[in-house]
């Protein structure tokens, strides 16, 4: 399983301020053990065919931001069984109401990639576009003798080594967008855990994506996530609060 890094971004008006989170798991039942791994908080949950690991996929979260968690499965039963992500549920716990949390799936991330990536198509546009009309007028200019007059001319070279240089630029820039699209598209593929059927003895896992849960005026936020193999139901119990509490 891999790991995808979460970008941490700053959007308090007047600086940035810390606003790193950690979370904890609970064991809710017998079958269950929280624990840490590689440093990190986990948590193991066992039932009659499917083994569950869940920890985060970074050490701190964002605190506003969509927490992701790298889940481990592990069908140790002597069938085939099916993990679906539409089965999957998250629900925050705000005083004695329960609120859903949407659950953010492959198709979901992919969407949004698509969208960033007419987005940057378009200011790569420009920018090309902003770069061939300067080309375009490179090598004119004017000119005032010491008598006072004056003129205009024009340089074939310097046009020529302007317009080299923009499609140059120009390449170089459509080149980067293309490759950055295609990289993160990749990343998606290889990391976010999707519907899959497990084999007798086969583990699978990989990233699960959650709604942002509400913020609690900087306090701890609790939330549930239960996810089912095949018949077994995995409660997955956390707390997410500021880093160091």
């Amino acid at each position: 399983m891999r790991n995808l890094g979460i970008v941490a971004i700053c959007a308090a008006l007047g600086g940035c301020v810390s606003t790193n989170e950690t979370v904890s798991f609970k064991a809710s039942n017998p079958q269950q053990q929280a624990m840490m791994r590689d440093g990190q908080p986990a948590l193991v949950s066992r039932q009659k065919s499917s083994l569950v690991l869940v920890r985060p996929a970074a050490r701190q979260l964002q605190a506003n931001g969509r927490p992701v968690y790298v889940v481990g499965i592990n069908n140790f039963g002597r069938q085939p069984i099916e993990f679906r992500v539409a089965q999957v549920e998250a629900v925050q716990h705000v005083g004695a109401s329960d609120f859903g949390m949407q659950v953010v799936t492959f198709e979901m991330l992919a969407q949004e990639e698509k969208n960033r990536q007419v987005a940057a198509a378009i200011f790569t546009g420009l920018a090309v576009a902003g770069n061939a009309y300067s080309a375009a007028n490179a090598g004119r200019g004017t000119y005032t003798t010491p008598s006072g007059r004056t003129g205009t001319f024009y340089s074939p070279t310097a046009a020529a080594i302007a317009q080299n240089n923009a499609a140059f630029q120009n390449e170089a820039m459509i080149a980067a967008t293309v490759e950055t699209g295609q990289r993160n598209m990749a990343a998606l593929e290889q990391t976010v855990i999707k519907d899959n059927t497990l084999l007798p003895g086969e583990w699978y896992g990989g990233q699960l994506h959650l709604a942002p849960p509400t913020d609690q005026a900087g306090g701890l936020k609790t939330y549930t996530i239960v996810i089912t193999v095949g018949t077994d139901r995995h409660v997955v119990d956390i707390a997410q609060g500021p880093a160091g509490t």
